[in-house]
């Protein structure tokens, strides 16, 4: 067995208003999401369940934490190869069903990765870096994802043709 890891996020309600819960239309769903020193990240129920449009569901952070898990071991396996990624967007998008008594549950979440390489890029083989190639990085990235190896419903990945285009150029301010 591998090392263990422990993460800690503390969820503090605030949205208990006058009354509290005295009914199901009494209270906000509004949160604050607190991990270690990082800003609070403002949650609230999905909109369909009485939250706030404007804060963040626990279902779109669960869609949000699979495609940054496929994003960080893609940037990862590629580096490793030797395939140089300048740009990577990723327009994930989850789908849930919620049964008439309530109970509800993804049924998939679908990736769409966005991969924007350097112009004639290779791998370290020499090789071509080809739709074959990303997708292999793809799958090995899935297989990895900590996030998507943990639920227990299927996480598709349909990648977009590659994208080509020059480094970003990184500027300091002040210089």
């Amino acid at each position: 067995m591998g090392p263990l890891h422990t993460y800690a996020a503390d969820v503090v309600w605030t949205g208990a208003g006058a009354s509290g819960t005295a009914s199901y239309t009494s209270y906000s769903r509004d949160h604050d999401v607190r991990i270690g020193d990082k800003p609070p990240l403002p949650g609230s129920a999905d909109p369909a369940f009485r939250g706030d449009p404007a804060r963040y569901s626990p279902e779109e952070l669960l869609v949000a934490a699979l495609a940054q898990c496929h994003m960080l071991w893609f940037l990862h396996l590629a580096s490793a190869d030797g395939v140089v990624v300048v740009g990577y967007t990723d327009h994930a998008r989850g789908t849930m069903r919620v049964e008439a008594a309530g109970h509800g549950q993804f049924t998939e979440v679908v990736l769409h990765p966005v991969v924007t390489l350097v112009p004639g890029a290779h791998a370290n083989d020499g090789g071509p870096v080809d739709d074959a190639r990303l997708d292999a990085l793809h799958e090995r990235a899935h297989e990895h994802c900590f996030i998507a190896r943990s639920v227990s419903f299927p996480v598709r990945c349909v990648p977009s043709t590659p994208r080509t285009g020059e480094v970003p150029l990184v500027t300091t301010p002040g210089r």
